[in-house]
């Protein structure tokens, strides 16, 4: 399996890239050899909602080369508050669609794949077989539970994170020997047992801080690093709490 980043050769830096990312390739730690893992790399963004458009819009911003985005939704007026990649003239418009038309405006040297499709058990495979990193920001089991199993026998590291009012939690599975999601938590609950930011609410600015914690998650692994082994971070954004659990 090709390690992150590992095709540099072929992802040398454009002048007009050198501009753009000027500021971060004066970070020691990123450089040249850095920025050009971040565009050799390859990363599967699923869900395109509260946690996957800051997502998007950061590694975007960065220099992702590759980037792609499952979705099957629709923008919504309730999706406005928070997922703030959308507008309200998007309401009805399918989220890739829309995610894929802006960021493709912002950096035109990424290139988007978008996939208009639910990611389940029937095709988590092929579709995540294709990117280096997995970072999972969808709302339901059925599809996080399929993205955790499929990284486990494709061998693919998985960047998780989810949000409920003001609680987010963190952590980086099957990364450099970590443990996955079932080692943590083995089976999927009962829908009607778990409560979703429909049914509770979520403030606006939640995803926004997570989604962008997932964010830096997925640059450092791809930059080399091992961050969160085998721990779960749990944030309280309404009290600035902050816990790492070991497992």
């Amino acid at each position: 399996m090709e390690r992150l980043g590992e095709n540099m050769g072929m992802n040398k830096l454009k002048k007009e890239e050198w501009g753009r990312y000027m500021k971060q390739l004066m970070l020691d730690d990123i450089g040249v050899a850095g920025q050009a893992k971040l565009k050799a790399a390859k990363v599967l963004v699923v869900g395109a909602g509260g946690l996957g458009t800051p997502i998007l819009q950061y590694l975007n911003a960065v220099g992702i080369g590759t980037l792609g985005m499952v979705d099957f939704d629709t923008v919504e007026v309730s999706n406005l508050h928070r997922q703030i990649l959308y507008q309200p003239e998007d309401v009805g418009r399918k989220k890739v669609n829309v995610a894929f038309q802006r960021l493709s405006s912002l950096n035109p040297y990424t290139q988007l794949v978008k996939h208009d499709v639910l990611l389940g058990e029937d095709n988590a495979e092929d579709i995540i077989g294709q990117y280096d990193l997995i970072i999972d920001g969808c709302d339901n089991f059925m599809t996080r539970y399929a993205v955790n199993d499929s990284c486990v026998k494709l061998g693919k590291a998985l960047v998780y994170g989810s949000i409920l009012g003001y609680q987010g939690q963190l952590a980086v599975f099957n990364h450099a020997g970590s443990k996955n999601l079932r080692d943590l938590f083995p089976e999927a609950p009962a829908a009607e047992d778990v409560p979703s930011c429909s049914e509770n609410g979520v403030l606006g600015t939640v995803p926004g801080i997570v989604g962008t914690m997932m964010a830096q998650l997925a640059v450092q692994v791809i930059l080399g690093g091992t961050p969160l082994t085998n721990k779960f971070l749990l944030l309280d954004m309404k009290h600035w709490q902050l816990t790492a659990l070991d497992y």
